[in-house]
């Protein structure tokens, strides 16, 4: 009963310590004296017993009027703290998204003058998930109240910044001049989380891709305008560094194509309405066929043939590249085991997924389910990835490489990479990238750079392969430096499988010899 009716054991015991003193008195000094009874006697009295009585009861409501007003207080705190917990970010103290959804329908209702426009701005940090990973969330959160007080001294005192995500913030800058003062606005974001975020681990850089939509020219509903201002941050975090973009019809265009795609991709892959094609590479001094390049080709019924580059970029956005290159890889193993011919698969793997370390499990079951003996496939890898992530490519790669498979390194020339690398990792073939070979013989430099390439990957013990050779003189300077191994459009274009077996079977050199 106490705790239902939010009684304290204070007021209890109060009103039992007034109530009983009250009538102690009452008792030992007739309070109330009857003119009739001469002798006192030490009795309760009945209008002693009610004034008694109504004491307590006025005690009583004495209490309850307290204890309400204490809960009506409780009340109207609780209530307060919920209404800031609604609208205001709890580790930050700025407004949260709900607050900032309903600054921009007001300001939207009241629309800016002539010339003049209220500006959105959505901001991604970059670099505050290394925080997080590296030094745990406490200092993240550190850096992000950081982040916030240089966001609200760089913005005007009518404007609204908010955080809306756990990097991710907003501005609502109303009644800007135009275009080039939202620029403006935006440079003097940049500049002030330009300098390094101090915290108790340290300093840390913390820029910003900014993406800018204003109203009325790109929208006139509060949807619409961050929509397209994310739209905008889209294209400038791909730029990699603090840059600030506004919003054009051409992203949007492009973002919906690209939503379509990956739609597209993910029915296509569903129905396995995907091909793969081939390109050979041969031996320079012989003439023979030693090994197909596959690649992807895409028919889509809008956009036409999709190449390879962009395949796996839609595949990558979408989340659908370890599908994609299982499927792929499936396909091309099961097409080589019909070929009879002991010629190699070559097939690029996405450096995104040499981070992944059931890679090579996938591979073996793939071999297992078509057939196809390991010392039968290559795996080419971008060289860049080798040298970003050296001991992740040893992780994925290296047990594969024990049971057969063959690894080579693509592009090789372009990646930086150095004689540690090359020591380090275990190699098969080195691919020289294109650049160098289509300018080989117009630019001494690039023929200077083959040759050292050659001399590199033979001194190694390694298979020389060069890319995209287009005439008979490029195919004369590599065989001059010594190359063994080359592929493209001099020899043959890409082909389809029924196309490959056939060219195996005609037992064609593809070289001319004489």
């Amino acid at each position: 009963m106490i705790i239902r009716h939010r009684f304290t054991l204070t007021d209890v015991v109060m009103i039992a310590a007034v109530v009983g003193a009250a009538a102690f008195g009452v008792w030992q000094y007739d309070a109330f004296p009857n003119e009739s009874d001469a002798t006192r006697q030490l009795i309760f009295e009945l209008d002693e017993i009610f004034a008694v009585c109504a004491l307590g009861f006025a005690l009583f409501a004495w209490s309850r009027l307290r204890a309400q007003r204490r809960e009506i207080r409780r009340r109207r705190a609780a209530e307060e703290e919920v209404r800031t917990l609604a609208f205001e970010d709890p580790l930050t103290g700025l407004p949260n998204r709900r607050q900032f959804d309903a600054a921009l329908r007001t300001a939207l209702a009241a629309p800016p003058g002539a010339d003049a426009v209220h500006a959105v701005f959505v901001l991604d940090l970059n670099g505050f998930k290394r925080i997080n990973d590296l030094h745990g969330h406490p200092i993240g959160d550190e850096a992000l109240v950081q982040t916030a007080l240089r966001l609200r001294q760089a913005i005007r005192d009518s404007d609204i910044v908010a955080r809306v995500g756990g990097d991710e913030f907003a501005v609502l800058a109303r009644h800007l001049p135009g275009p080039d003062a939202a620029a403006t606005l935006a440079i003097r974001i940049i500049e002030a989380l330009r300098a390094p975020v101090q915290t108790g681990s340290g300093d840390h850089l913390v820029g910003t891709g900014i993406g800018i939509a204003l109203a009325p020219v790109d929208g006139a509903d509060a949807e619409t305008l961050l929509r397209r201002a994310d739209i905008a941050l889209y294209r400038a975090k791909a730029l990699g560094t603090s840059a600030l973009r506004f919003f054009e019809e051409e992203m949007d265009h492009h973002i919906r194509e690209r939503d379509s795609l990956e739609r597209d991709l993910r029915a296509a892959l569903d129905a396995s309405r995907l091909e793969v094609i081939y390109q050979p590479r041969i031996d320079l001094k012989t003439g023979a066929v030693m090994s197909f390049e596959a690649a992807p080709r895409w028919m889509h019924p809008d956009y036409g043939e999709l190449d390879a580059a962009r395949l796996v970029a839609i595949a990558e956005t979408a989340g659908l590249l370890q599908a994609l290159t299982d499927h792929l890889l499936r396909r091309a193993c099961r097409d080589t085991a019909t070929w009879n011919e002991e010629v190699i698969l070559s097939f690029g793997l996405p450096a995104a997924l040499l981070k992944d370390p059931a890679l090579g499990l996938r591979i073996m079951a793939i071999l297992h389910e078509t057939g196809l003996p390991a010392s039968r496939l290559e795996l080419e890898i971008p060289e860049s990835a080798l040298v970003a992530d050296l001991s992740g490519a040893q992780t994925v790669l290296g047990t594969i490489h024990e049971t057969g498979v063959k690894i080579a390194l693509n592009n090789f020339g372009t990646g930086y990479s150095s004689l540690y690398h090359l020591r380090n990792f275990k190699l098969d073939t080195i691919k020289i990238d294109r650049s160098f070979v289509q300018a080989m013989a117009d630019n001494p430099q690039s023929a200077a750079i083959v040759r050292a390439l050659v001399g590199l990957g033979s001194g190694l013990g390694l298979m020389v392969a060069a890319d995209g050779v287009q005439d008979e003189e490029q195919q004369r300077l590599l065989t001059q430096e010594g190359c063994q191994q080359a592929q493209g459009t001099l020899f043959r274009h890409m082909m389809t499988a029924d196309e490959a077996a056939e060219l195996l079977k005609s037992r064609q050199k593809v070289l001319n010899l004489a």
